[in-house]
């Protein structure tokens, strides 16, 4: 990720409306991002397309109409090179410090989602080839690496099931299905309905979780996309999610560090430390 755009990017105070924008309510269209600013569409969109190549927004079409999502690995790159290896101490500490002073917060809402999300959409650029990016989206003793000992498992043809495993669990089939299998260039799969292991641990009641059971099912799409440098971007898209989903928000927290691991991995041969 070139650091150079992030910063011109982020320079520029319309930019940083529209980040503002997608932050408060993700997934905006053109229309919606465009509405109450004093310029044209066309101005807009040149305001979006400076933010996709700086990697911060990400736009995937649905039907007819691009929906635009902030994209956290950037900034995130960011942080890695100027704050972490450098001040990462101090951050934390006075980040638990304001956790503290502001009370506790719950488990299920220490991700952070917008209001009316609907989707969770990340973009990854990894130092890789697309066949050995598929291979470790695909191949479980590698999946397990950086899916904290569990993860998915498949024959990964289309339609074939998906079984799932928790920690090092077995794994198990919880309805789960490949929905498509373009090797080295898409997989698709249906996600896991809310669990009654997942009810132990948020300590949800049967009501809560009968209730949850009742959203529809999201799905996982990994597009893989090869760019110069002998590199790959990598876009996750997660979606099929209601608004204020506790999926969604559990989703949002977790992808992050699972695909920081993935990249690692693939890099450099070992998981993120502390992610």
């Amino acid at each position: 990720m070139d650091d150079d755009g992030v910063f011109r990017a982020l320079a520029d105070p319309t930019r940083r409306h529209l980040l503002d924008a997608l932050y408060e309510h993700d997934g905006r269209t053109l229309s919606e991002l465009a509405d109450g600013l004093a310029m044209s569409r066309q101005a807009v969109t040149k305001h979006l397309a400076v933010l996709g190549e700086a990697g911060l927004v990400t736009a995937v079409r649905r039907g007819r109409e691009r929906h635009h999502h902030l994209n956290p690995a950037a900034l995130g790159d960011i942080a890695d090179r100027w704050i972490r290896k450098y001040h990462r101490g101090r951050v934390d500490a006075l980040t638990d410090l304001r956790r503290a002073l502001e009370g506790p917060v719950s488990e299920t809402t220490t991700a952070v989602t917008h209001p009316g999300a609907t989707a969770f959409v990340y973009v990854s650029y990894i130092r890789t080839t697309p066949e050995k990016l598929w291979e470790a989206l695909t191949t479980p003793a590698f999946v397990r690496r950086y899916f904290d000992g569990g993860g998915p498992d498949s024959d990964w043809a289309e339609g074939a099931s998906v079984r799932w495993s928790m920690g090092g669990e077995p794994a198990q089939d919880w309805g789960q299905h490949v929905l498509e299998s373009d090797p080295p260039r898409r997989l698709a799969y249906t996600w896991h309905n809310y669990r009654p292991e997942m009810q132990e641990m948020f300590g949800w009641s049967d009501e809560k979780l009968a209730q949850l059971q009742q959203e529809p099912i999201s799905r996982v799409a990994f597009e893989i996309e090869p760019v110069a440098d002998g590199a790959v971007k990598l876009t996750v898209t997660h979606d099929g999610f209601v608004p204020g989903s506790e999926m969604l928000a559990g989703v949002s927290g977790g992808w992050p560090g699972i695909l920081s691991n993935l990249k690692s991995l693939l890099e450099t041969g070992e998981v993120v430390a502390g992610r």
